[in-house]
């Protein structure tokens, strides 16, 4: 027979022993009261599972989100303050990205080692600090240590979040509740542009990012807090990281995943602001606006994203299938951009703006690929090649743009067109990995690379028991009843 769950921590729900009741007669309709009081349990347990886990992590995630983009908006005022150049300015930014990638596999194995409570709740801290020392920073190495420390303190916002959702609520509804987070998180973007603008001129960035430091320390508490622990115990030893690195699958999907995904962060996170200053001429009102709508999209693509996911999957189609067609969307994005297509400017670049949020598809497909025991250190070793690429575009361009000299403060078209093109390119190239006929040929290569043996096509990790059954669920502090 099934092992009944803790009464503790379980979803509560209904006795199913009220219905085994004789019922007197005359009370026929009393065989509906049970269930309508277990629905109402579960509907109340449902919010409170939001509320303790979904809702701490989505925030530490729009934290995570704005500390990523909100450098665009600030660029001219950090070249004003502490002189920094375009190469600096993308290294400054884009050091983010790198010290984040660098992060993404030890945070996942601790996340499955530890749980994302903890992790979590530990490194926003580390955050915290890092945009504090930014708060006070004069020079441009003290700026580049502050903002390496924010990236690693923010390493584990999404992945934690994911882990979360893998292993607190149903798996048919991980995708849906992926959209919901990263549509949450991505507000951080929305909050980067016109709402920072106006703190902007009330507070100054100084200011602004000391209040982001208070506001980060203040969400690492409240996670260690408010969460409740529940921890996955990998039954089996095959449950490691190079049973990931080993799945041909997981190399099929991650370049182009990488590529795209990481050019879009590139681009939207600071690359957007001086093409649309440069080469639409747009002011600083009308920068603002367009940055602000791009956020608002980018924000709605997440939900749209899961929703369409969610929807593909239960209906028998793949996910990979929803990833292939926003990549070729986003390629012809940046080839309307970089071609100077006669369209208004915000089409193309809505575009980029969603494919950012494209990682709801990508997590979905890793989902599927690998059991909750290796949920953590699958989503990092993924997280690793977008972020990984996000630093090299972000770094290389500004490094490409340097190579054209400044025209009254703004560079030509040409430079623009060469290092976007460059970038665009290598997309092509993952892309046709992906759709190569004889990728399944080659990716056993590439495994070897990595000195992990090649997994069989069929499934890299094999089954390891019920996921219920793999399942400690240990004593919240402060809660005994839920």
């Amino acid at each position: 027979m099934r092992k009944r769950a803790d009464p503790s921590f379980s979803t509560p729900a209904y006795d199913r022993s009220d219905l085994a009741e004789p019922r007197k007669a005359g009370h026929a309709i009393g065989l509906h009261e049970p269930t309508k009081r277990g629905a109402s349990m579960q509907i109340s347990g449902a919010w409170r599972l939001t509320a303790r886990v979904f809702l701490p992590f989505a925030v530490g995630y729009y934290l995570s989100y704005l500390f990523r983009t909100i450098n665009a908006l600030i660029a001219s005022h950090l070249s004003s303050d502490a002189g920094v150049g375009a190469a600096d300015l993308g290294l400054l930014t884009s050091v983010y990205f790198l010290v984040f990638a660098a992060a993404q596999i030890p945070v996942g194995i601790l996340l499955d080692r530890f749980g994302p409570r903890r992790v979590q709740s530990v490194l926003l801290l580390l955050a915290a600090v890092g945009a504090g020392l930014f708060a006070v920073s004069t020079g441009f190495l003290s700026l580049l240590i502050a903002r390496a420390m924010i990236g690693l303190g923010v390493a584990a916002a999404l992945t934690a979040g994911l882990k979360s959702i893998i292993i607190w609520f149903p798996r048919e509804r991980v995708a849906l509740l992926n959209g919901y987070m990263v549509m949450l998180g991505s507000l951080g973007a929305v909050t980067a542009t016109a709402p920072v603008e106006h703190l902007l001129a009330w507070m100054g960035w100084r200011q602004l990012f000391e209040t982001l430091a208070a506001a980060t320390g203040a969400t690492a508490i409240l996670i260690y807090v408010v969460v409740p622990e529940r921890v996955i115990v990998p039954p089996t030893p095959r449950a490691t990281l190079g049973s990931v690195f080993a799945d041909r699958r997981f190399w099929r999907v991650a370049p182009f995943s990488a590529t795209c995904i990481g050019s879009a962060w590139s681009l939207q996170g600071l690359w957007a602001s001086p093409w649309l200053t440069d080469v639409e001429g747009l002011d600083r009102t009308s920068l603002v606006r367009q940055l602000f709508i791009m956020s608002i999209v980018l924000s709605c693509g997440a939900l749209l994203f899961g929703m369409t996911v969610h929807y593909v999957k239960r209906r028998g189609f793949r996910a990979e299938t929803v990833l292939a067609t926003v990549a070729v969307l986003f390629v012809a994005a940046q080839l309307a951009l970089i071609l100077r297509v006669p369209l208004p400017s915000i089409l193309p670049w809505s575009v980029v703006a969603i494919a950012g949020t494209a990682t709801v598809v990508s997590f979905a497909v890793i989902a599927d690929y690998f059991p909750p025991q290796l949920a953590g250190r699958a989503n990092g070793a993924l997280n690793v090649l977008h972020f990984g690429w996000a630093f090299l575009a972000q770094y290389a361009t500004g490094l490409i743009l340097e190579q054209w000299s400044a025209n009254d403060g703004h560079r030509p078209l040409q430079a623009y067109q060469v290092a976007f093109g460059l970038n665009l390119a290598l997309q092509i190239a993952a892309l046709a990995w992906f759709a190569l006929p004889g990728r399944r040929s080659i990716t056993p290569w590439m495994s070897s690379i990595l000195v992990f043996k090649p997994a069989d096509d069929s499934r890299a990790v094999e089954s390891v028991g019920l996921y219920e059954d793999s399942i400690i669920l240990l004593p919240a502090d402060d809660d005994a009843e839920w």
